[in-house]
């Protein structure tokens, strides 16, 4: 299963797609669902986006609205996402029970996720204070400077490369209610251009005074990140953790076996690694005794080894 598809779901309310301009039936309660709002790709009579939306406020109680979720909004490498957040925020004394957003829902039929054109996506954040869920997928063009949101409780980028301006936002943000952070971090040739030094104040966690929570997947540098995490104050308060996706190897699971306990964390999710059947083992004899729920799966991730002996290994996700 390919980790990057339509959500089928977003705040514990199943995903609904808002349905064309000649829809007959009966619409579902207006509170009871996750709203997809998506105009067609590649269809050159297809309903522009603005149209779409303006056409969903009209139609739905946006009073008891409580979840969008912003599919295609035109041909994702011509268009960033500036105008959906706009649309967003005009709406924000309509869309007055609003608890959760998310916007790029595209899967790799429609685009690669690295196709994606994003934008400052924080002015949502900023109106709809009462927000709970904010999720993000692909990165060209993605901003975040560092924002403060007093209800926000999960906050999810998912992405080939996550550029470091947008994991220092995130790090400087200060996000009291947070309680779980997910971040594909991805490889530099697709924007993902953070040093691991850059999750420092992540680590730090001194902001994030919530968390319980913690994914740092998908990316080439997870060897690294897994010995940062290893001492990260953070990690004494969480409930799970997610390295899971990326380029990990013997040698960072052996950073998290020699790092603090891990064993008070109910799940701990490594799953795409590269790790060897000998370490595999060790870490279920340390963890599992203590109820950790460990996930190893698909522990035989894609290598190349070149003639000259040098080993490729690939994130789950990067295009």
């Amino acid at each position: 299963m390919s980790e990057v598809e339509h959500l089928q779901e977003l705040h514990g309310l199943p995903a609904f797609d808002f349905p064309g301009p000649d829809h007959q039936g009966e619409l579902p309660a207006a509170a009871s669902v996750a709203w997809r709002i998506a105009s067609l790709i590649w269809d050159d009579d297809a309903e522009p986006f603005e149209a779409l939306f303006d056409r969903f406020l009209a139609t739905v109680d946006t009073s008891a609205v409580r979840a969008l979720i912003i599919g295609p909004w035109g041909e994702p490498y011509d268009n960033d996402s500036g105008p959906v957040v706009d649309r967003l925020v005009a709406a924000r004394d309509r869309l007055t029970a609003l608890e959760a957003v998310f916007i790029g829902d595209l899967e790799m039929e429609e685009a690669e996720i690295s196709w994606i054109e994003q934008s400052d996506v924080t002015p949502v954040l900023t109106a709809y204070p009462a927000l709970r869920e904010f999720g993000v997928r692909g990165s060209s063009g993605l901003r975040f400077p560092a924002v403060r949101h007093e209800h926000l409780r999960t906050l999810s980028f998912e992405t080939g490369g996550l550029p470091a301006d947008v994991v220092r936002g995130v790090g400087a943000s200060d996000l009291p209610a947070l309680e779980y952070l997910e971040m594909w971090l991805g490889v530099d040739e697709y924007g993902g251009d953070y040093r691991v030094e850059d999750l420092a104040p992540l680590l730090a966690g001194d902001r994030l005074p919530n968390l319980r929570h913690l994914g740092l997947q998908n990316s080439d540098l997870q060897d690294a990140i897994a010995a940062a995490v290893a001492a990260a104050p953070v990690v004494a308060r969480l409930e799970s953790l997610d390295l899971s996706m990326g380029v990990l190897t013997d040698e960072g699971a052996l950073a998290l076996l020699e790092g603090q306990s891990l064993a008070h964390l109910k799940w701990l999710d490594l799953h795409h690694n590269y790790i060897g059947e000998e370490m595999g083992q060790r870490l279920r004899d340390a963890l599992e005794p203590s109820g950790v729920e460990l996930d190893l799966s698909d522990d035989d991730a894609d290598e190349y080894e070149w003639e000259d002996g040098r080993i490729m290994r690939y994130t789950a996700v990067a295009e």
